[in-house]
């Protein structure tokens, strides 16, 4: 006698060859709906192109542009545009900057539907578990090879049931679900499991209340969070569907390696203490607890029933003085209906940024990132430490963020002061910050003397040298560690650097930004010159006028030098001697400008 299947057991099995499938086993599926973002969707694009791959259905294919909708981060332009170029060319639909996130506009726009799978570079594509779907992030070279055959490999997993049952309490919302969740099963009791979620609780849940809790199964460590679908849902997929279909359930005598039962009774609201979004607590029981800024927005939380109980708590009032709160949609017909709605003079009138429809906060660019010491109150699902900047991020509901947004520090809907919390801003209090390095007081040497670093390559530019995502940093103490960061090959320098080493580089050096951290970031490790064939001009500038040496060279044949060689370097008379062998040749040496400038440590040292 054959054993019943879960729902993904289930879905996996008819999209395969096979009648039945087993947890572990390794099938080969079709996949209904195949996205890539912008980004990682230039690298689908390289992928293809490198490997001379075809695109086998392109009505089944799309690029979204939901991280960095606003192209305000220039790699993400040129991603973005990689990819539109690419959809042209192969007619493949793009879901450009007006759009919104990725995987909610599979839902809206008919991609997927209850049994369908679907797969994106985004790792949160298990969110159409929603609709009783099987979506799955994955990497580019994945998403390449289902763009090609229309087809991915998958092994499958074991699946848990989990039943809600009883009333949720008053203002308890489906983020509060999730947390609750995570404070029972935290991130790893779950993990590599699909969950499936049944009971009176769940039959209740809206779409887009589904959609909130299955957007962190990642959290929770699981594959996916799936629901059953109800006849609303499946009513609402039908109208949007590209395919008809039928829906799936699990048999009656579908084995699960767990089954608990679980009372939402007692449930409360909730928050993420910054650094793990398991890390959960109940909001009365947080001390009070300042904040600076709030974002409402992301997969998690920016449907329009979140916008709607945002705009309830705005409404006649004022975001607290000193508090930013930033309101993104996550997509553009949701935007619309906050439009439609009056929505959006509420978030206005009450002092809110309101941007369009994207991710966000939740990704490198657009709103919602946050500064040093920062503390924000976000809907998002991830509060890792840099997910959303380099302040401390707490994870709650729609409604606890408005609130608190309100308030000045996090607190619940039922407990807004009358007067908010105002920020005292302090001035001549000693902090951490950074302060004033020590002024050179020693005389600049002309004959320098270290390790070299030989780089054969030309136009390194400045993003290679110092990345722009840590360009807040004002301390150069703090450079170094980025410094190559993101230059291939050499992501560990800061690591294996020494003070005193020397760097010999190609063509046109420092090309690109003006920006001064690409030389402070070498000065910061202690690096002492960097000599190559030619540099880019504002670098070579920013390196004078910093008193950090700059050299051009045409050959170092004559001297047969190696990585990891000593060598010595008279910066007044260009000679460079080779200690390994004691050969010798000849550089271009500092001009005059250039060395009254290193001698008195800098364009704006003492004369």
């Amino acid at each position: 006698m054959t054993m019943g299947m879960t729902i993904t057991e289930k879905i996996i099995a008819a999209h395969s060859k096979y009648d039945t499938v087993r947890p572990g086993d390794i099938v080969d599926i079709t996949i209904d709906a195949r996205a890539a973002r912008d980004f990682g969707g230039a690298n689908v694009v390289k992928n293809l192109n490198d490997f001379g791959l075809k695109v086998e259905d392109p009505d089944k294919t799309l690029f979204t542009f939901d991280c960095n909708p606003t192209g305000s981060d220039q790699k993400y332009a040129v991603n973005q545009h990689i990819c539109r170029q690419y959809g042209r060319s192969n007619g493949i639909r793009i879901y450009d900057i007006n759009a919104g996130i990725g995987t909610h506009l599979l839902i809206e726009e008919g991609y997927v539907w209850p049994g369908a799978t679907a797969v994106s570079t985004d790792s949160h594509a298990n969110i159409l578990g929603a609709v009783g779907a099987f979506g799955q992030g994955m990497g580019d070279m994945d998403i390449a090879a289902a763009w090609n055959s229309g087809r991915v490999w998958f092994k499958v997993p074991a699946s848990v049931k989990l039943t809600l049952n009883g009333s949720l309490p008053e203002g308890v919302a489906a983020k509060d679900v999730i947390l609750n969740l995570l404070r029972i099963y935290g991130a790893n009791t779950l993990l590599g499991y699909s969950i499936e979620l049944y009971g009176e609780t769940t039959d209740r849940m809206t779409l887009d209340e589904r959609i909130t809790i299955a957007s962190m199964a990642t959290e929770m460590g699981a594959i996916i969070i799936l629901f059953p679908p109800t006849e609303e849902i499946i009513d609402y997929c039908r109208k949007r569907a590209r395919s008809p279909f039928e829906p799936v359930w699990a048999d009656t005598d579908a084995q699960y390696a767990l089954t608990a039962d679980i009372d939402v009774s007692s449930f409360v609201p909730m928050v993420s203490r910054p650094g793990e979004p398991h890390d959960t607590v109940g909001v009365k029981e947080l001390p009070v607890t300042r904040i600076d800024s709030a974002f409402i927005g992301s997969c998690t939380n920016g449907r329009i029933e979140d916008m709607r109980i945002t705009a309830s708590i705005l409404k006649g009032n004022k975001v607290a003085p000193g508090v930013v709160l930033k309101i993104v949609p996550s997509t553009d017909a949701v935007w619309m209906q906050c439009l439609e709605e009056g929505l959006l003079e509420i978030f206005k009138n009450a002092g809110a940024l309101v941007s369009n429809a994207g991710c966000a906060g939740c990704a490198a660019g657009q709103v919602g990132q946050n500064g040093k010491g920062e503390v924000t109150i976000s809907t998002g699902n991830r509060n890792f430490p840099g997910k959303q900047g380099q302040g401390s991020v707490f994870l709650a509901s729609p409604a606890v963020v408005a609130s608190s947004a309100v308030a000045g520090y996090i607190t619940t809907p039922d407990a807004v002061p009358a007067t908010p919390l105002v920020t005292n801003f302090r001035t001549g209090v000693i902090t951490d910050e950074a302060k004033p390095l020590k002024s050179e007081t020693t005389a600049k040497p002309s004959v320098i003397r270290g390790r070299v670093w030989i780089i054969e390559r030309d136009n390194i530019d400045t993003d290679m040298i110092f990345h722009n995502r840590y360009l807040a940093i004002t301390d150069i103490r703090e450079m170094g560690q980025y410094a190559f960061d993101n230059l291939e090959g050499y992501k560990d320098f800061a690591k294996r650097a020494q003070a005193g080493d020397i760097i010999i580089a190609g063509k046109n050096f420092g090309s690109g930004s003006s920006r001064q951290q690409a030389v402070d970031c070498f000065v910061s490790l202690g690096v002492q010159a960097v000599i190559a064939r030619s540099f880019g001009a504002i670098y070579e500038r920013n390196a004078i006028n910093a008193a950090f040496p700059v050299l051009t060279y045409d050959s170092f044949d004559k001297i047969g030098l190696k990585d990891q060689d000593i060598i010595s370097v008279n910066l007044i008379t260009g000679e460079v001697v080779n200690e390994r062998n004691g050969l010798k040749t000849s550089i271009n040496p500092f001009y005059d400008a250039q060395y009254e400038i290193y001698k008195r440590g800098g364009l704006l040292g003492k004369i």
